[in-house]
């Protein structure tokens, strides 16, 4: 058994069954009938969240133990949407297939991460959002969730160099309060993106600085 599958093996949701905070600030954005992708989605509080919202998701995520809680909420909530069992390092990404993209808390080391990055861009629609949170190196001081490996943490910098030519809604690195199950509890140090890929024949001149959300 994976190191995921034995954490998710449990009664328990690990990371509860709410969505995301940042993803929930971010409800403004989206629209019943939007392609939604959420990668990396564990138990399923996130892609059950958007389903809840009208989007057509497909939720993706290594760990066939998470995948069958997610189904188990899905059905609790009442809603329907696609699961998928993948290793993303491996997956046949899509190309220009989704209207949103959601990736929260995932991380990937270093030869690894600018690929998953350009293959995340790559899988959205031109115009298509990506929203984004994860752990910054700051996070190492507080331990309240995420991998305890430096070159694993994003810092603000890094993000918009791994998504240059995207255009930035939204970039900043903070420090929040997670209340997310068992294991992100407490203060953390976090960086939150909200990008949107440009549409086409759009001048790539015209992207827009950086700001907070």
């Amino acid at each position: 058994m994976s190191f995921w599958d034995r954490r998710y093996d449990v009664a328990d949701y690990v990371y509860g069954t709410d969505p995301n905070a940042f993803l929930a600030s971010q409800r403004h954005r989206l629209h019943p009938g939007m392609k939604a992708l959420a990668v990396a989605d564990g138990e399923g509080r996130n892609g059950v969240w958007l389903a809840a919202l009208g989007l057509d998701v497909l939720a993706v995520d290594g760990s066939p133990v998470a995948i069958e809680k997610a189904r188990r909420l899905a059905a609790a909530r009442g809603v329907a949407l696609r699961f998928e069992v993948a290793n993303l390092l491996d997956w046949a990404w899509p190309s220009a297939a989704y209207d949103v993209l959601v990736a929260i808390f995932i991380h990937f080391m270093p030869p690894d991460r600018a690929r998953m990055h350009a293959a995340m861009a790559r899988a959205l629609k031109p115009g298509g959002l990506l929203i984004m949170e994860c752990f910054t190196p700051g996070q190492l001081e507080y331990g309240t969730g995420g991998p305890p490996v430096r070159e694993m943490l994003y810092t603000g910098e890094m993000l918009r160099e791994d998504f240059r030519g995207m255009d930035i809604l939204g970039l900043e690195e903070t420090v929040t309060e997670l209340r997310e199950g068992l294991f992100h509890r407490g203060p953390a140090a976090v960086a939150r993106l909200v990008l949107q890929k440009k549409a086409a024949g759009m001048n790539p001149a015209a992207s827009t600085g950086g700001c907070s959300v």
